[in-house]
């Protein structure tokens, strides 16, 4: 019985693994984030240096028109102080109007109002980026992601795995390379691992050293300015615009179990004392045998 249990293990896993192996993309590897599992907080500095990446490189192509600038000092988000958001969004110019003239005019940002794009409309954004708009990153990790197949779906439930979007942002940042023998690049067009189909229009937005991370007292940054450490970070700070109530959300859940904790015990033990008593007047009320009289 054993050795059969093994052998349709054997094949089931031999189903599976071709999945991957033959698959067009490879499946990205898993990450360790701070902002996983049921109690996972988002990391501050993580935020923050995600934020200068995506200000410093992304933010030419890629808009995040779902974020105000009020929100990078909200809680739960980089946290910046309020002196620092007006600071930052001063420095964009907001289209506002019409005016008593009726004209359009531009203004200094202000923390209520949400990022521009970068492009006036979405035919400019294509025009400038060889027919295709880049897309909003607002909402990045979590509209692209990846299916683990079997058995892999069923861990991830037990482990509570949702971060399979960071986990592609973060691979697809880190996937250019040289194309293989054999693989011919179209024109216009760049090669990345884990890109479907492999070719990607974005050229390699990410090079080492590239942004200039803060720096300790011995002068040094305070992590590696890596292409992987600008990706895991700018990965996190794009989870957070996606997500940026998912500290209150993770709280307000353990909350909500700990009261059902409570009221399961409490209805308990109201029901064992209601039925203690109506069972004592069922016994009280019982009906006595009856006697034979001879």
């Amino acid at each position: 019985m054993m050795k059969r249990t093994l052998l349709i293990a054997a094949a089931v896993l031999g189903l599976a693994a071709p999945a991957f192996a033959a698959g067009e993309t490879p499946v990205p590897p898993i990450h360790k984030w701070s902002f996983s599992g049921p109690f996972g907080t988002f990391d501050r500095a993580q935020l923050q240096r995600g934020f200068k990446v995506y200000r410093e490189v992304c933010s030419s192509c890629h808009g995040l028109s779902y974020v105000a600038f009020r929100n990078l000092h909200q809680p739960g988000g980089p946290e910046f102080s309020e002196a620092q958001v007006r600071a930052l969004a001063a420095e964009y110019k907001i289209q506002d109007g019409p005016n008593e003239a009726g004209d359009m005019f531009e203004r200094p940002g202000r923390p209520a109002d949400h990022f521009p794009s970068p492009f006036p409309n979405e035919n400019a954004a294509a025009a400038a980026n060889g027919g295709k708009a880049p897309p909003d990153l607002s909402l990045m990790p979590k509209a692209r992601t990846y299916e683990r197949g079997f058995p892999w779906f069923i861990t991830d439930v037990f482990r509570q795995y949702s971060e399979n979007g960071a986990d592609y942002v973060t691979a697809l940042l880190n996937g250019y390379e040289e194309p293989p023998q054999g693989f011919t690049v179209p024109q216009g067009g760049h090669y990345n691992h884990y890109y479907p189909g492999h070719v990607i229009a974005m050229p390699k937005p990410l090079s080492d050293g590239q942004v200039e991370y803060p720096k300790n007292e011995a002068g040094q940054p305070q992590v590696p300015e890596t292409v992987d450490q600008y990706a895991r970070d700018v990965t996190a700070f794009l989870m957070w615009t996606a997500e940026p109530h998912l500290e209150a959300r993770k709280r307000l859940g353990f909350q909500v179990i700990l009261f059902l904790i409570v009221l399961s015990g409490l209805l308990y033990f109201t029901k064992k004392k209601v039925w203690a008593r109506v069972g004592g007047e069922v016994e009280g009320h019982a009906t006595p045998p009856m006697t034979h009289n001879p």
